[in-house]
């Protein structure tokens, strides 16, 4: 299921070992979009009821945005390291460290990691573990 994906990342909250799929990346990635729009979403429900409320409308727009502002950063704040620990998986799929992560955080150049993103992983083990395409039956477990 899609929705099984978007919330994997959130179950391995803070887990930076081991390896995951594009798959796993690519709908993390949709379920914070999907999030960030609700809550401008709800920040302009805010600004709407205080503007019909009669009072000022560019206070209530300030108020929107104030609301807003924040529900952004709570949101920002809980899914920025689910968001660094599922990049980390993904470069341990392509049998890369994990540190070029740190690159996402310059700008421009950090594009050179999103794109990275699109590539497949390596096929079987690698150091940083089993392949998360193979079936579950033929994995090793030690």
């Amino acid at each position: 299921m899609p929705v099984d994906w978007m919330i994997l990342p959130l179950k391995r909250y803070a887990d930076f070992s081991g390896r995951s799929r594009r798959t796993e990346f690519w709908m993390f990635y949709l379920f914070q979009i999907i999030v960030i729009v609700a809550v401008l979403s709800v920040a302009a429900i805010f600004a709407i009821i205080a503007s019909a409320r009669g009072s000022d409308s560019t206070q209530s727009i300030g108020v929107g945005i104030i609301i807003g502002s924040i529900l952004f950063l709570i949101v920002l704040v809980a899914l920025i390291i689910p968001q660094l620990a599922v990049l980390v998986r993904r470069l341990h799929d392509q049998d890369l460290s994990g540190w070029i992560a740190l690159i996402a955080f310059v700008p421009l150049v950090g594009l050179v990691v999103l794109v990275m993103m699109f590539i497949e992983g390596t096929r079987g083990p690698n150091r940083y573990g089993e392949d998360p395409k193979a079936p579950a039956h033929s994995r090793v477990f030690s």
